[in-house]
């Protein structure tokens, strides 16, 4: 196992840097998986998931491509491509298994605190946004994690799905939405708070708030060696392991440039931040209970995919449009000015200018967003909204993301719009870069990382039978097995109490 290959006398096996959904994740299965385990968490700010994680600076919706047209591009000949929302419906999925397993287990008290079942719609206007929501549609169809999606271009039912949009709109618009009706709002950090206080008394696991780490360096031995700094105390200290990930959402690009692995090389951040309008109107608020996505503007990132969303926060509903995009140099919403600048080096800098250079209408989209006044969000608004005044909505500053920018031989560096994970050749540093769909699909993106860097343990017969217990569908794909995807979808639904399970009707 992992802790027989420790050096007597070092610090922690595990070092978790960045206390948000994806260190949560993967330090609850490290504990399941071997007890035995010490880990040190390491995290900037003084309270866990105040970041990226945090329900404000998230958009909480449970993404698993039901409403999210970003995720079905339409192809040039125009056809719809649903590889990518499979995936990730998938994903979900096995993120829903592992959320149940912690509920069942009681490591997770209340499945309430931190998901709530509400539906997702995709909804779009004008005769050629139709067509290819049909298409999608139809597409999606095919797959069974979609088989209970409806569609439709009846005004009135759709006044029935979601009233607030349908209200006020010309009768003669063309419109058509889908409606899923196990769709989910998931409040991520209030997830992530629930597993670091069950982590936090578990032998062997320390919390380190208000540290921050400033270097790292290999030792000839395998091990890292880790420079933090207490920022309260200004204190600093080494501390030694065999294994360290990098789950500091916007920092960890940084962080991943000082461990200098021939891995990490190359990799740049784009920084983009987000606004939301928060309805501040109870009887608004009680008329909409749906997470309703539309198509984005051209150029816009997929973060600014707008959507007029029903949201749960620490028991009270809330009613949010958005996002609005802008750009800050910060790489974190608590960061520095300075982020961006300082992360540029000359490993980067080509593939950064390329990426700029192909992305030339992003950066001048995320101009507009910058220079839009209130009359204009509240314009954008009205699309989703048509009766929406001024007065009952105020702006709420958002979470900051960083999308990847890598090498690429033809074009010299691309932007990606998805989550990366960067580890070393012998699996003991590794770093998650990027967004969305992130947090929803944690629990699937932790399980590759433990086939990378614990490759040994993953093959082992103890570890099979964990992973099969924490997650049943483990090693096993549901698009083909319908049977198993009732099964599974009937147990998360019961365990997490989010009503009746909805069943294809084959």
């Amino acid at each position: 196992m992992f802790r027989s290959k420790r050096t007597a006398g070092t610090g922690p096996d595990v070092v978790l840097i960045g206390a948000g959904i994806m260190s949560a994740t993967l330090g609850m299965l490290l504990k399941e998986l071997e007890p035995e385990l010490t880990i040190a968490i390491f995290e900037r700010l003084d309270v866990a998931a105040a970041e990226s994680s945090d329900a404000w600076n998230n958009a909480g919706t449970g993404h698993s491509a039901f409403c999210e047209l970003n995720y079905t591009p339409q192809k040039e000949d125009g056809s719809v491509d649903i590889k990518k929302a499979v995936n990730i419906a998938e994903q979900f999925e096995v993120s829903r298994q592992f959320w149940s397993y912690l509920v069942e287990n009681n490591i997770v008290s209340n499945p309430h605190s931190f998901i709530q079942r509400i539906p997702h719609m995709s909804f779009v206007w004008g005769e050629e946004n139709v067509d290819y929501l049909k298409k999608r549609y139809k597409a999606l169809q095919q797959c069974y994690l979609f088989k209970t999606m409806e569609y439709s271009e009846d005004q009135e039912k759709l006044k029935n799905w979601m009233p607030l949009v349908m209200e006020g709109r010309d009768a003669s618009q063309k419109v058509a939405a889908t409606h899923m009706e196990m769709g989910t709002d998931v409040n991520f950090g209030a997830l992530s708070r629930a597993l670091f206080n069950y982590l936090g008394e578990m032998p062997g696991v320390t919390m380190h708030f208000n540290h921050d780490v400033r270097d790292f360096k290999k030792e000839d031995d395998g091990t890292w060696s880790i420079r933090v700094k207490n920022r309260e105390t200004r204190e600093k200290q080494t501390i030694n392991t065999r294994f360290v990930f990098i789950g500091a959402g916007g920092g960890s690009l940084p962080l991943l440039e000082k461990s200098d692995i021939p891995e990490g090389k190359g990799f740049g951040g784009f920084p983009v931040s987000g606004q939301w309008l928060r309805c501040n109107n109870p009887e608004i608020i009680e008329k909409h209970r749906a997470k309703v996505y539309g198509k984005a503007s051209v150029g816009a990132p997929p973060m600014s995919v707008p959507h007029l969303d029903t949201r749960m926060i620490d028991g009270q509903k809330a009613l949010l449009f958005g996002p609005y995009a802008g750009f800050s140099t910060k790489f974190l919403k608590n960061g520095s000015f300075m982020d961006l600048p300082l992360s540029i080096k000359v490993n980067n800098i080509r593939p950064m200018v390329s990426a700029g250079l192909d992305n030339i209408p992003l950066t001048k989209y995320l101009i507009a967003q910058v220079r839009q006044k209130p009359e204009d969000r509240l314009e954008a608004l009205r699309e989703y909204f048509p009766d929406a005044r001024m007065e009952d909505w105020e702006l709420e500053i958002a979470g900051q993301r960083v999308q990847v920018i890598k090498k690429d031989p033809v074009h010299g560096g691309i932007l990606e719009f998805g989550t990366e994970v960067v580890s070393a050749a012998d699996g003991s540093i590794a770093a998650l870069l990027g967004a969305s769909p992130g947090a929803s699909t944690a629990v699937s993106i932790m399980l590759n990382l433990l086939k990378r860097c614990f490759k040994e343990e993953v093959e082992t017969e103890a570890w099979q039978v964990k992973l099969k217990k924490m997650i049943p569908s483990y090693g096993q794909s549901l698009l083909s097995n319908p049977a198993l995807c009732d099964e599974l979808r009937a147990w998360t639904t019961n365990v997490l109490e989010l009503g009746e399970m909805e069943t294809a009707v084959l």
